[in-house]
């Protein structure tokens, strides 16, 4: 059976690079970081950890945007998330405010 260090494309499949992926800076003031996870058919799977007092820019999203909470709380459009909790964004949404509560860990998987 493969694991995560037999990572890359199969098929329609994308695994990894969870074991060794560079985090990059996320947002423009220096509380987060991301690594890709995955790629497929033009969705991204993101890792972000993010510090308390992070804030992520209004924006509209063009396709459907879905986040999950592994770690931490976090605030998206009023709503306060915490461990375990997941969002869906539907395509055409505007997302009008989002901050981070308590240091936090989540994934995002989106589409440009």
């Amino acid at each position: 059976m493969a694991d995560l260090a037999d990572e890359g494309q199969r098929g329609q499949w994308s695994f990894g690079p969870v074991v060794g992926a560079a985090w990059t800076p996320w947002g423009g003031d220096g509380l987060a970081q991301a690594r890709v996870i995955a790629e497929a058919d033009g969705y991204t799977m993101v890792e972000v950890r993010a510090r308390v007092g992070y804030v992520g820019g209004a924006h509209e999203h063009t396709h459907t945007e879905f986040a999950y909470v592994v770690s931490g709380v976090v605030r998206s459009n009023g709503v306060v998330l915490s461990a375990g909790h997941g969002a869906v964004a539907g395509a055409g949404s505007t997302h009008d405010s989002f901050e981070v509560l308590e240091d936090a860990t989540y994934i995002t998987i989106f589409k440009f």
